[in-house]
Protein backbone atom coordinates (compact mmCIF):
# COMPACT_ATOMS: atom_id res chain seq x y z
CA UNK A 1 0.00 0.00 0.00
CA UNK A 2 1.36 3.41 -0.97
CA UNK A 3 2.33 5.58 1.99
CA UNK A 4 0.32 8.76 2.60
CA UNK A 5 1.44 11.56 4.87
CA UNK A 6 2.88 15.04 5.22
CA UNK A 7 5.21 15.65 2.30
CA UNK A 8 6.32 19.13 3.41
CA UNK A 9 5.33 22.00 5.67
CA UNK A 10 5.85 25.72 6.12
CA UNK A 11 5.40 27.96 9.14
CA UNK A 12 4.48 31.67 9.08
CA UNK A 13 4.61 33.58 12.34
CA UNK A 14 2.97 36.91 13.02
CA UNK A 15 5.54 39.67 12.56
CA UNK A 16 5.22 41.27 15.98
CA UNK A 17 6.62 40.07 19.31
CA UNK A 18 5.45 40.62 22.87
CA UNK A 19 8.22 39.78 25.35
CA UNK A 20 6.46 38.35 28.39
CA UNK A 21 9.29 38.80 30.90
CA UNK A 22 10.59 42.20 29.79
CA UNK A 23 7.39 43.91 28.60
CA UNK A 24 4.19 42.16 29.67
CA UNK A 25 5.10 41.16 33.25
CA UNK A 26 6.26 44.65 34.39
CA UNK A 27 3.15 46.26 32.92
CA UNK A 28 0.95 43.76 34.75
CA UNK A 29 2.93 44.07 37.98
CA UNK A 30 3.78 40.38 37.86
CA UNK A 31 6.90 38.36 38.57
CA UNK A 32 8.33 37.33 35.16
CA UNK A 33 8.67 33.80 36.47
CA UNK A 34 4.89 33.51 36.42
CA UNK A 35 5.15 33.36 32.65
CA UNK A 36 8.63 32.00 31.94
CA UNK A 37 8.54 29.24 34.56
CA UNK A 38 4.86 28.72 35.33
CA UNK A 39 3.51 28.87 31.78
CA UNK A 40 6.85 28.07 30.19
CA UNK A 41 6.61 30.95 27.70
CA UNK A 42 9.15 33.61 26.77
CA UNK A 43 7.25 35.55 24.10
CA UNK A 44 4.16 35.63 21.91
CA UNK A 45 3.74 36.41 18.22
CA UNK A 46 1.14 38.91 17.03
CA UNK A 47 -0.11 39.90 13.58
CA UNK A 48 0.84 43.30 12.24
CA UNK A 49 -1.90 45.68 11.11
CA UNK A 50 -1.97 44.20 7.59
CA UNK A 51 -1.89 40.56 8.77
CA UNK A 52 -4.74 38.21 9.62
CA UNK A 53 -5.61 34.52 9.32
CA UNK A 54 -5.93 34.79 5.53
CA UNK A 55 -2.59 36.50 4.90
CA UNK A 56 -0.70 34.21 7.28
CA UNK A 57 -2.29 31.09 5.81
CA UNK A 58 -1.80 32.25 2.22
CA UNK A 59 1.82 33.22 2.86
CA UNK A 60 2.61 29.85 4.42
CA UNK A 61 0.88 28.02 1.56
CA UNK A 62 2.59 30.14 -1.12
CA UNK A 63 6.04 29.51 0.31
CA UNK A 64 5.29 25.80 0.49
CA UNK A 65 4.04 25.58 -3.10
CA UNK A 66 6.91 27.69 -4.41
CA UNK A 67 9.53 25.59 -2.62
CA UNK A 68 8.01 22.35 -3.90
CA UNK A 69 7.55 23.66 -7.46
CA UNK A 70 3.76 23.22 -7.38
CA UNK A 71 0.99 24.98 -9.30
CA UNK A 72 -2.75 25.11 -8.52
CA UNK A 73 -3.27 22.17 -10.90
CA UNK A 74 -1.28 19.98 -8.48
CA UNK A 75 -3.69 20.71 -5.61
CA UNK A 76 -7.04 18.94 -5.45
CA UNK A 77 -8.10 19.97 -1.97
CA UNK A 78 -7.62 22.99 0.31
CA UNK A 79 -8.72 22.55 3.92
CA UNK A 80 -8.36 25.41 6.38
CA UNK A 81 -8.58 24.77 10.11
CA UNK A 82 -9.25 27.81 12.26
CA UNK A 83 -11.19 29.03 15.24
CA UNK A 84 -10.65 32.66 14.25
CA UNK A 85 -12.99 32.76 11.24
CA UNK A 86 -14.73 36.06 10.48
CA UNK A 87 -17.53 34.81 8.18
CA UNK A 88 -20.30 32.36 9.04
CA UNK A 89 -20.76 31.30 5.42
CA UNK A 90 -17.75 31.93 3.16
CA UNK A 91 -14.81 29.72 4.20
CA UNK A 92 -11.32 31.07 4.75
CA UNK A 93 -10.05 28.55 2.19
CA UNK A 94 -11.72 30.52 -0.62
CA UNK A 95 -9.98 33.71 0.49
CA UNK A 96 -6.64 31.91 0.58
CA UNK A 97 -7.22 30.38 -2.85
CA UNK A 98 -8.07 33.84 -4.16
CA UNK A 99 -4.81 35.18 -2.77
CA UNK A 100 -2.78 32.40 -4.35
CA UNK A 101 -4.45 32.90 -7.71
CA UNK A 102 -2.95 36.39 -7.79
CA UNK A 103 0.53 34.89 -8.15
CA UNK A 104 -0.19 31.89 -10.40
CA UNK A 105 -1.40 31.69 -13.99
CA UNK A 106 -3.64 28.74 -13.13
CA UNK A 107 -6.57 28.69 -10.69
CA UNK A 108 -8.05 26.41 -8.04
CA UNK A 109 -11.49 26.12 -9.66
CA UNK A 110 -11.33 22.31 -9.58
CA UNK A 111 -10.05 22.00 -6.02
CA UNK A 112 -12.38 21.06 -3.18
CA UNK A 113 -12.26 23.75 -0.48
CA UNK A 114 -13.53 23.71 3.07
CA UNK A 115 -13.15 24.98 6.62
CA UNK A 116 -12.91 22.82 9.72
CA UNK A 117 -14.03 23.86 13.19
CA UNK A 118 -13.42 22.02 16.43
CA UNK A 119 -11.27 24.39 18.45
CA UNK A 120 -7.57 23.49 18.35
CA UNK A 121 -7.98 19.91 17.14
CA UNK A 122 -9.38 20.85 13.73
CA UNK A 123 -5.91 21.11 12.20
CA UNK A 124 -5.39 17.41 12.91
CA UNK A 125 -8.93 16.59 11.77
CA UNK A 126 -8.14 18.31 8.47
CA UNK A 127 -5.06 16.10 8.13
CA UNK A 128 -7.30 13.09 8.73
CA UNK A 129 -9.72 14.31 6.03
CA UNK A 130 -6.90 14.76 3.51
CA UNK A 131 -5.46 11.35 4.37
CA UNK A 132 -8.85 9.66 3.93
CA UNK A 133 -9.47 11.52 0.63
CA UNK A 134 -6.22 10.20 -0.83
CA UNK A 135 -6.68 6.71 0.64
CA UNK A 136 -10.15 6.55 -0.97
CA UNK A 137 -8.58 7.21 -4.37
CA UNK A 138 -10.53 10.42 -4.95
CA UNK A 139 -7.50 12.69 -5.40
CA UNK A 140 -6.77 11.89 -9.08
CA UNK A 141 -3.06 12.05 -8.42
CA UNK A 142 -3.27 15.44 -6.75
CA UNK A 143 -2.15 16.54 -3.29
CA UNK A 144 -4.04 18.30 -0.49
CA UNK A 145 -3.16 21.56 1.21
CA UNK A 146 -3.99 21.64 4.92
CA UNK A 147 -3.63 25.07 6.50
CA UNK A 148 -3.99 25.73 10.23
CA UNK A 149 -4.19 29.49 10.83
CA UNK A 150 -5.27 31.47 13.87
CA UNK A 151 -5.01 34.67 15.83
CA UNK A 152 -5.30 33.35 19.36
CA UNK A 153 -6.31 36.51 21.20
CA UNK A 154 -7.94 36.93 24.60
CA UNK A 155 -9.71 39.90 26.10
CA UNK A 156 -7.41 42.33 27.86
CA UNK A 157 -6.66 41.33 31.47
CA UNK A 158 -8.08 37.85 30.89
CA UNK A 159 -6.07 35.16 32.72
CA UNK A 160 -5.24 33.64 29.32
CA UNK A 161 -3.83 36.88 27.90
CA UNK A 162 -0.22 35.76 28.34
CA UNK A 163 -0.81 32.64 26.22
CA UNK A 164 -1.82 34.50 23.06
CA UNK A 165 -0.19 33.96 19.68
CA UNK A 166 -0.70 34.22 15.92
CA UNK A 167 0.58 32.26 12.96
CA UNK A 168 -0.10 29.62 10.35
CA UNK A 169 1.15 26.16 9.46
CA UNK A 170 0.70 24.87 5.89
CA UNK A 171 1.09 21.14 5.24
CA UNK A 172 1.16 19.29 1.93
CA UNK A 173 -0.49 15.87 2.24
CA UNK A 174 0.43 13.47 -0.55
CA UNK A 175 1.43 9.95 -1.52
CA UNK A 176 5.04 8.92 -0.91
CA UNK A 177 5.65 11.77 1.58
CA UNK A 178 9.07 13.21 2.37
CA UNK A 179 8.44 14.14 6.02
CA UNK A 180 6.16 11.79 7.96
CA UNK A 181 3.86 8.93 7.02
CA UNK A 182 0.44 9.01 8.65
CA UNK A 183 -1.20 5.82 9.88
CA UNK A 184 -4.61 4.39 10.62
CA UNK A 185 -3.63 3.95 14.28
CA UNK A 186 -5.82 6.51 16.03
CA UNK A 187 -7.51 6.85 19.38
CA UNK A 188 -10.17 9.33 20.47
CA UNK A 189 -11.52 10.81 23.68
CA UNK A 190 -14.56 13.05 23.27
CA UNK A 191 -17.31 14.52 25.44
CA UNK A 192 -19.75 17.43 25.51
CA UNK A 193 -17.82 20.01 27.55
CA UNK A 194 -17.94 23.79 28.09
CA UNK A 195 -14.36 24.37 29.17
CA UNK A 196 -13.58 26.92 26.43
CA UNK A 197 -16.01 28.40 23.93
CA UNK A 198 -16.85 31.46 21.83
CA UNK A 199 -20.65 31.75 21.54
CA UNK A 200 -20.98 34.47 18.87
CA UNK A 201 -17.98 36.30 20.27
CA UNK A 202 -14.38 36.86 19.21
CA UNK A 203 -12.64 36.32 22.54
CA UNK A 204 -13.07 33.02 24.39
CA UNK A 205 -14.93 32.34 27.59
CA UNK A 206 -12.68 30.01 29.56
CA UNK A 207 -13.02 28.02 32.75
CA UNK A 208 -9.28 27.72 33.25
CA UNK A 209 -9.05 25.05 35.95
CA UNK A 210 -11.78 22.96 34.34
CA UNK A 211 -10.14 23.30 30.93
CA UNK A 212 -6.94 21.75 32.28
CA UNK A 213 -8.86 18.85 33.81
CA UNK A 214 -10.90 18.28 30.64
CA UNK A 215 -7.72 18.32 28.52
CA UNK A 216 -6.18 15.64 30.73
CA UNK A 217 -9.36 13.54 30.89
CA UNK A 218 -9.84 13.50 27.12
CA UNK A 219 -6.14 12.76 26.55
CA UNK A 220 -6.35 9.80 28.90
CA UNK A 221 -9.39 8.47 27.03
CA UNK A 222 -7.69 8.95 23.65
CA UNK A 223 -4.56 7.15 24.83
CA UNK A 224 -6.63 4.25 26.16
CA UNK A 225 -8.53 4.08 22.87
CA UNK A 226 -5.27 4.23 20.91
CA UNK A 227 -3.93 1.27 22.88
CA UNK A 228 -6.96 -0.75 21.75
CA UNK A 229 -5.82 -0.25 18.14
CA UNK A 230 -2.04 -0.22 18.49
CA UNK A 231 -1.68 -2.82 21.24
CA UNK A 232 0.67 -2.58 24.20
CA UNK A 233 2.64 0.66 24.34
CA UNK A 234 6.13 1.02 25.78
CA UNK A 235 7.89 4.33 26.61
CA UNK A 236 10.64 3.44 24.16
CA UNK A 237 8.27 2.97 21.22
CA UNK A 238 8.15 6.65 20.29
CA UNK A 239 11.10 8.98 19.78
CA UNK A 240 9.02 12.09 20.41
CA UNK A 241 5.49 12.94 21.50
CA UNK A 242 4.25 16.30 20.17
CA UNK A 243 1.29 17.53 22.24
CA UNK A 244 -1.19 20.29 21.61
CA UNK A 245 0.58 23.11 23.44
CA UNK A 246 -1.64 25.93 24.71
CA UNK A 247 1.41 26.66 26.87
CA UNK A 248 4.35 24.39 27.76
CA UNK A 249 3.27 24.16 31.39
CA UNK A 250 0.13 22.31 30.25
CA UNK A 251 2.25 19.78 28.41
CA UNK A 252 4.22 19.11 31.60
CA UNK A 253 0.98 17.87 33.16
CA UNK A 254 -0.11 15.90 30.09
CA UNK A 255 3.28 14.23 29.69
CA UNK A 256 3.26 12.99 33.29
CA UNK A 257 -0.24 11.56 32.81
CA UNK A 258 0.76 9.88 29.57
CA UNK A 259 3.95 8.42 31.01
CA UNK A 260 2.04 7.01 33.97
CA UNK A 261 -0.26 5.24 31.54
CA UNK A 262 2.32 3.83 29.13
CA UNK A 263 4.62 2.36 31.79
CA UNK A 264 1.87 0.19 33.27
CA UNK A 265 2.65 -3.47 32.81
CA UNK A 266 6.13 -2.76 31.42
CA UNK A 267 9.64 -3.30 32.68
CA UNK A 268 9.85 0.46 33.21
CA UNK A 269 6.76 0.29 35.40
CA UNK A 270 8.36 -2.47 37.47
CA UNK A 271 11.53 -0.40 37.94
CA UNK A 272 9.46 2.61 38.97
CA UNK A 273 7.54 0.50 41.47
CA UNK A 274 10.82 -0.50 43.10
CA UNK A 275 11.87 3.14 43.29
CA UNK A 276 8.69 5.02 44.31
CA UNK A 277 6.05 2.33 44.84
CA UNK A 278 3.18 1.05 42.73
CA UNK A 279 0.70 3.34 41.03
CA UNK A 280 -2.41 3.96 43.16
CA UNK A 281 -5.53 1.99 42.19
CA UNK A 282 -9.04 3.38 42.68
CA UNK A 283 -10.17 0.16 44.34
CA UNK A 284 -7.72 0.77 47.19
CA UNK A 285 -9.44 4.00 48.31
CA UNK A 286 -12.83 4.73 49.80
CA UNK A 287 -13.33 8.13 48.14
CA UNK A 288 -12.39 9.86 44.91
CA UNK A 289 -10.68 12.62 46.88
CA UNK A 290 -8.38 10.13 48.60
CA UNK A 291 -7.57 8.47 45.29
CA UNK A 292 -6.83 11.78 43.53
CA UNK A 293 -4.59 12.87 46.41
CA UNK A 294 -2.65 9.61 46.12
CA UNK A 295 -2.34 10.03 42.34
CA UNK A 296 -0.95 13.54 42.83
CA UNK A 297 1.58 12.32 45.39
CA UNK A 298 2.65 9.49 43.10
CA UNK A 299 2.93 11.79 40.06
CA UNK A 300 5.01 14.29 42.01
CA UNK A 301 7.39 11.50 42.99
CA UNK A 302 7.42 10.14 39.44
CA UNK A 303 8.42 13.44 37.85
CA UNK A 304 11.33 13.77 40.29
CA UNK A 305 12.92 10.50 39.18
CA UNK A 306 15.95 10.58 36.90
CA UNK A 307 14.32 8.02 34.60
CA UNK A 308 11.29 10.22 33.97
CA UNK A 309 13.32 13.40 33.61
CA UNK A 310 15.58 11.78 31.00
CA UNK A 311 12.53 10.58 29.08
CA UNK A 312 10.94 14.05 29.25
CA UNK A 313 14.15 15.79 28.16
CA UNK A 314 14.45 13.59 25.08
CA UNK A 315 10.83 12.92 24.15
CA UNK A 316 8.88 16.04 25.14
CA UNK A 317 11.13 19.05 25.70
CA UNK A 318 12.37 19.32 22.08
CA UNK A 319 8.77 19.71 20.89
CA UNK A 320 8.28 22.85 23.00
CA UNK A 321 11.12 25.04 21.74
CA UNK A 322 9.16 26.97 19.09
CA UNK A 323 6.04 27.36 21.23
CA UNK A 324 8.06 28.99 24.00
CA UNK A 325 8.82 31.84 21.57
CA UNK A 326 5.50 32.24 19.72
CA UNK A 327 2.71 31.28 22.14
CA UNK A 328 -0.46 29.37 21.34
CA UNK A 329 -1.55 29.11 17.72
CA UNK A 330 -4.71 27.10 18.44
CA UNK A 331 -5.13 24.84 15.37
CA UNK A 332 -1.45 25.05 14.48
CA UNK A 333 -0.14 24.33 17.97
CA UNK A 334 0.45 20.58 17.76
CA UNK A 335 1.91 20.94 14.28
CA UNK A 336 4.41 23.49 15.56
CA UNK A 337 5.31 20.91 18.22
CA UNK A 338 5.99 18.27 15.57
CA UNK A 339 8.15 20.70 13.58
CA UNK A 340 9.99 21.77 16.72
CA UNK A 341 10.88 18.21 17.64
CA UNK A 342 12.10 17.34 14.15
CA UNK A 343 14.03 20.60 13.92
CA UNK A 344 15.76 19.82 17.23
CA UNK A 345 16.65 16.35 15.97
CA UNK A 346 18.18 17.72 12.77
CA UNK A 347 20.19 20.37 14.59
CA UNK A 348 21.55 17.79 17.02
CA UNK A 349 22.36 15.13 14.45
CA UNK A 350 19.76 12.62 15.66
CA UNK A 351 18.88 9.80 13.30
CA UNK A 352 15.08 9.68 13.09
CA UNK A 353 14.78 7.66 9.88
CA UNK A 354 11.78 5.33 10.35
CA UNK A 355 11.35 6.57 13.93
CA UNK A 356 7.84 6.70 15.36
CA UNK A 357 6.09 9.79 16.69
CA UNK A 358 3.00 9.76 18.89
CA UNK A 359 1.00 12.91 18.13
CA UNK A 360 -1.47 14.06 20.79
CA UNK A 361 -4.00 16.67 19.61
CA UNK A 362 -6.73 18.38 21.61
CA UNK A 363 -9.62 20.76 21.04
CA UNK A 364 -11.84 22.24 23.72
CA UNK A 365 -15.47 21.36 23.61
CA UNK A 366 -13.92 18.70 23.83
CA UNK A 367 -11.95 16.06 21.94
CA UNK A 368 -8.49 14.55 21.95
CA UNK A 369 -6.89 12.42 19.26
CA UNK A 370 -3.75 10.32 19.61
CA UNK A 371 -2.21 8.90 16.44
CA UNK A 372 1.07 7.42 15.28
CA UNK A 373 3.35 8.76 12.54
CA UNK A 374 6.56 7.42 11.03
CA UNK A 375 9.42 9.74 10.12
CA UNK A 376 10.43 9.23 6.49
CA UNK A 377 14.09 9.07 5.39
CA UNK A 378 14.98 12.41 3.85
CA UNK A 379 13.03 14.34 6.49
CA UNK A 380 16.13 16.42 7.31
CA UNK A 381 15.97 18.25 3.99
CA UNK A 382 12.31 19.20 4.47
CA UNK A 383 12.82 20.42 8.03
CA UNK A 384 16.03 22.19 7.06
CA UNK A 385 14.05 24.31 4.59
CA UNK A 386 12.11 25.99 7.42
CA UNK A 387 13.27 29.48 8.37
CA UNK A 388 11.25 29.81 11.57
CA UNK A 389 14.31 30.85 13.62
CA UNK A 390 14.92 33.75 11.25
CA UNK A 391 11.27 34.78 11.40
CA UNK A 392 11.35 34.72 15.20
CA UNK A 393 14.53 36.81 15.33
CA UNK A 394 13.18 39.39 12.88
CA UNK A 395 9.90 40.15 14.67
CA UNK A 396 9.26 43.73 15.73
CA UNK A 397 9.57 43.97 19.53
CA UNK A 398 6.47 45.75 20.84
CA UNK A 399 6.37 48.12 23.77
CA UNK A 400 3.39 47.60 26.04
CA UNK A 401 1.64 50.69 24.67
CA UNK A 402 2.14 49.37 21.13
CA UNK A 403 0.82 45.98 22.20
CA UNK A 404 -2.34 47.63 23.46
CA UNK A 405 -2.77 49.34 20.09
CA UNK A 406 -2.22 46.12 18.15
CA UNK A 407 -4.69 44.28 20.35
CA UNK A 408 -7.29 46.97 19.64
CA UNK A 409 -6.63 46.77 15.89
CA UNK A 410 -7.48 43.08 15.86
CA UNK A 411 -10.43 43.47 18.25
CA UNK A 412 -13.55 43.30 16.09
CA UNK A 413 -15.42 45.56 18.51
CA UNK A 414 -13.03 48.51 18.27
CA UNK A 415 -12.01 50.88 15.49
CA UNK A 416 -8.37 51.85 15.84
CA UNK A 417 -6.15 53.49 13.24
CA UNK A 418 -2.55 52.37 13.77
CA UNK A 419 0.38 52.59 11.39
CA UNK A 420 2.09 49.38 10.30
CA UNK A 421 5.04 48.36 12.45
CA UNK A 422 6.73 46.44 9.63
CA UNK A 423 6.66 46.72 5.85
CA UNK A 424 5.15 43.85 3.84
CA UNK A 425 7.49 42.42 1.23
CA UNK A 426 6.89 39.47 -1.10
CA UNK A 427 3.76 38.53 0.80
CA UNK A 428 0.00 38.90 0.91
CA UNK A 429 -1.46 41.80 2.88
CA UNK A 430 -4.92 42.96 3.91
CA UNK A 431 -6.16 45.62 1.49
CA UNK A 432 -9.43 46.92 2.89
CA UNK A 433 -13.08 46.03 2.54
CA UNK A 434 -15.29 45.21 -0.44
CA UNK A 435 -18.83 46.39 -1.18
CA UNK A 436 -20.43 43.43 0.62
CA UNK A 437 -18.20 43.58 3.67
CA UNK A 438 -15.75 41.03 2.34
CA UNK A 439 -12.05 41.35 3.03
CA UNK A 440 -9.71 42.22 0.19
CA UNK A 441 -6.07 41.23 -0.21
CA UNK A 442 -3.14 42.05 -2.46
CA UNK A 443 0.30 40.63 -3.07
CA UNK A 444 3.07 43.07 -2.19
CA UNK A 445 6.30 42.64 -4.15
Amino acid sequence: MTAVGIDAMEIWTGKLKLDLAETFAPAQGDDPGKYTKGLGLRASSFPDVYEDIVTMGANAAHRLMKRKGLTPEDIGRIDVATESAFDNSKPVSTYIAGCLEQVYDENFHHANKGERKFACISGTQSLDDAYNWIRAGRNRGRAALVIATDTALYARDDPGEATQGAGAVAMLVDEDPNLVELSAEQGYGSADETDFLKPNQQFPSVDGKRSVNVYLARMREALEDFAEVAGDIHPGDYEMIPFHTPFPGMVRKAAALGYRHIIRGTDVGDLMAEEIGHQPMRSDFETDDEFHAAIKEYTDALTETERYQDWYANTIEPTLEISREVGNWYTGSVHIARASGLKHARENGLDLDDARLLVASYGSGAQAEVHAETVVPGWEEEIGALDIDEQIRNRYDLSFAEYEQVHDVHNHETETDVEEFTAPENEFAFDGWGRMGERKYRYVE
